[in-house]
């Protein structure tokens, strides 16, 4: 009787075969990942007055980003909670962005943005985003 070494020609084939359908079962069983899209806020005019309802009726994922475009020489952006948005009272610490063009990627959970300008964010220059 004759030994079968490794990679003998039956082997070699019936693993490559069995490869093939586990990786075929795990492709059509997983599904199809979404991808992450990229909002910009308040739409083509930007992070200013008013926006507050720009989030409104939209539905955000997990893994999407906010673009906030707006004049740097004269609004920020500030990473708030809950309570700093209903108020417009920016705690000391809070991450504040500056840059004009900034993106924020969303996690699961509400998400809140004001701008930290005296007067901005109680004339509606904040938004409450919910990221599932």
């Amino acid at each position: 009787m004759m030994a079968r070494g490794r990679g003998g020609a039956s082997g070699g084939a019936l693993a490559g075969a069995l490869l093939a359908i586990g990786l075929l079962v795990v492709a059509t069983s997983a599904p199809l990942a979404e991808a992450a899209a990229a909002y910009m806020v308040g739409d083509y005019g930007g992070w200013k007055f008013n926006v507050d309802r720009w989030a409104k009726g939209r539905t955000f994922r997990a893994g999407d980003q906010l673009v906030f475009n707006y004049n740097r020489a004269v609004h920020d952006v500030a990473v708030v909670n809950a309570a700093a948005y209903r108020s417009c009272v920016v705690p000391r610490g809070a991450r504040v962005l500056r840059s004009g063009r900034d993106k924020v990627r969303l996690g699961r959970g509400t998400h809140y943005f004001v701008c930290t300008v005296r007067g901005h964010c109680q004339a509606g220059m904040k938004i409450a985003v919910r990221a599932v």
